[in-house]
């Protein structure tokens, strides 16, 4: 088993796009790249703890590949939008990888620079790619939000 850890907006649907992967084991929802202790929905979203809305992905690498999930990653958002995915503003909805080790900086690195290079899009890419240092899971009435509400299926991709 590996984790993965991304940032792309409200994490409601990026967790229901990554829950659907075949060799995806778990997900959960939470908060990553802050300052602030086991903080709160409503601090994270004060803007004032510097942490991400996040998806942490546990998957079996010998069925799914980092690689696939970066793919995933990058269509289940727009990367070019600074602090910013549809109606949600703030830093916390920045576009942001979590790399646990030296593969999966690599990995997301040679991602974006085909993205970049791709010519998708007009705007620059302006994704993050830090280093993991800790998660804090999200209040459960996050967890699988979508899918307990029967809107899992209206997840991109």
């Amino acid at each position: 088993m590996a984790t993965a850890t991304f940032g792309a907006g409200c994490f409601w649907g990026v967790e229901a796009a990554f829950r659907r992967l075949p060799g995806v084991l778990a997900t959960a929802v939470g908060y990553a790249g802050g300052k602030t202790n086991e903080p709160t929905y409503e601090q994270v979203c004060s803007g004032r703890t510097g942490h991400a809305e996040v998806v942490q992905v546990e998957f079996d690498p010998a069925r799914i590949s980092y690689e696939r999930l970066l793919e995933v990653f990058f269509t289940s958002h727009d990367p070019t939008q600074l602090n910013k995915q549809g109606p949600d503003v703030g830093t916390q909805y920045r576009s942001v990888i979590f790399y646990h080790d030296g593969a999966q900086e690599r990995a997301a690195q040679a991602a974006l620079q085909t993205i970049t290079d791709s010519g998708r899009y007009r705007r620059p890419v302006v994704t993050q790619i830090v280093p993991y240092s800790q998660f804090w899971r999200a209040e459960e009435y996050h967890q699988q939000y979508l899918e307990r509400r029967g809107l899992a299926h209206c997840a991109l991709p």
